[in-house]
């Protein structure tokens, strides 16, 4: 009992002198950064508070002034850079960097990790400029430094802008995220690519072996499963391309509408014509879309005639009404009407197709940006597959 109450009373003596301890570091922290404060011009501060206020022209101004009264501030040439890039201006932004590089090689003021940081900085300014070769050059000299993992980001995205699929296949198998099956669909649509390219050049072996790579990195790769179908068809194999494209269901029945055109005029090549549309038929009542409605009913219009479009149409229209079904059932109306009537119902489609290629375009899942036509890569953000083979319209009457 007595050795536990000693215990608390040389607790008790020694906290008078840790906050002591305590006062006195802090004094000396305190003087030691009022000391570099006044080192800094008061440039440096006016431009921090243009920041702050958002006012990036007049902070730019402040730093430029700040960097030529005291040209060491190793920092603020970087801050400087930085905002130079962002307002667009990547020639001052290469300048900046340039000069830290330079003065670093003739003077060695820089620190290993500032240098590596001056190095990255650079590479961005240039693939920020377009300069592709040069912001290359730059990040290969940062591979296999504390930098890598970044040159290896930007290196991906540089390959992809010039279409080096094979170098950006071998970029991201180095990623970390790798192992983590992260890139499994960059990497099958880069094989896709290729494969693409191949077909172009009736090159069958190579683009064969590219696409079982693409499936081999991801096996729900629709797009691959597609370039099958047609890989297939350039080899005279019209039941293998059917077969091909009918997988399609299985791996991802959005993409339907983009195979079901495909499908039909293979089925017309293998004189299985009415089987084809019972196929699209199906897959529409279980998978319904705009796009595979058009589909269909072209489908219903070549082979069964204008009634049989009109019907399906207008079953479709009771199920879930579109302007896009309304398009199309005006269409099988004029084929059906009397010579009459057909001028009045040409000017009321004309009315609504002009309202629907607002609601006929694809959207961006990740940023947003819609377009005409379907991609695999967006054209504005770069993303893979982020845009869903659905009109617009769809989105905007889903629950």
């Amino acid at each position: 009992m007595s050795g536990g109450f000693e215990i608390q009373l040389w607790w008790l003596l020694a906290l008078p002198l840790f906050f002591v301890l305590g006062w006195v570091a802090a004094r000396i922290d305190i003087k030691h950064l009022v000391r570099e404060s006044r080192t800094l011009p008061r440039s440096y501060f006016k431009g921090l508070n243009f920041l702050l206020n958002e006012q990036p022209d007049k902070a730019i101004e402040a730093f430029l002034e700040a960097a030529r009264v005291d040209p060491e501030t190793i920092e603020l040439h970087f801050a400087l850079g930085n905002l130079f890039r962002r307002r667009g201006e990547t020639d001052r932004a290469i300048r900046v960097h340039q000069n830290l590089i330079e003065r670093d090689e003739s003077q060695n003021q820089l620190s290993d990790a500032q240098r590596l940081h001056a190095l990255a900085e650079l590479g961005q300014d240039y693939l920020k400029a377009g300069l592709l070769d040069r912001a290359e050059e730059v990040f290969l000299k940062l591979r296999n430094t504390s930098r890598d993992e970044e040159a290896l980001r930007f290196l991906l995205e540089i390959y992809q802008q010039e279409k080096e699929w094979q170098k950006a296949i071998d970029i991201a198998q180095q990623l970390p995220e790798h192992s983590g099956h992260i890139w499994q669909k960059q990497i099958a649509n880069f094989h896709c690519e290729l494969a693409s390219a191949a077909l172009l050049r009736s090159d069958l072996k190579e683009a064969g072996g590219q696409l079982d790579a693409a499936l081999a990195s991801n096996r729900k790769c629709v797009r691959a499963t597609i370039l099958q179908g047609e890989l297939a068809l350039a080899e005279s194999n019209t039941a293998a391309a059917i077969e091909a494209w009918q997988r399609v269901e299985q791996q991802s029945p959005i993409y339907l509408a983009l195979v079901a055109a495909k499908l039909i005029e293979a089925f017309h090549r293998e004189g299985r014509e009415q089987q084809g549309i019972q196929l699209l038929r199906g897959w529409f009542d279980l998978h319904p879309s705009l796009d595979l409605l058009d589909a269909v009913f072209q489908s219903e219009l070549e082979g069964e005639g204008a009634e049989a479009a009109y019907l399906l149409v207008r079953d479709e229209l009771r199920r879930n009404p579109t302007l896009l079904g309304l398009d199309k059932l005006l269409e099988a109306q004029i084929l059906l009407a009397p010579q009459e009537r057909r001028a009045d119902l040409e000017l009321i489609k004309n009315l609504i197709h002009n309202h629907t290629r607002r609601v006929a375009r694809y959207r961006c899942d990740s940023c947003g940006f819609k377009a005409r036509q379907f991609y695999w890569r967006c054209p504005a953000c770069g993303g893979w597959e982020t845009y869903p083979p659905k009109r617009t319209e769809e989105f905007d009457l889903a629950p």
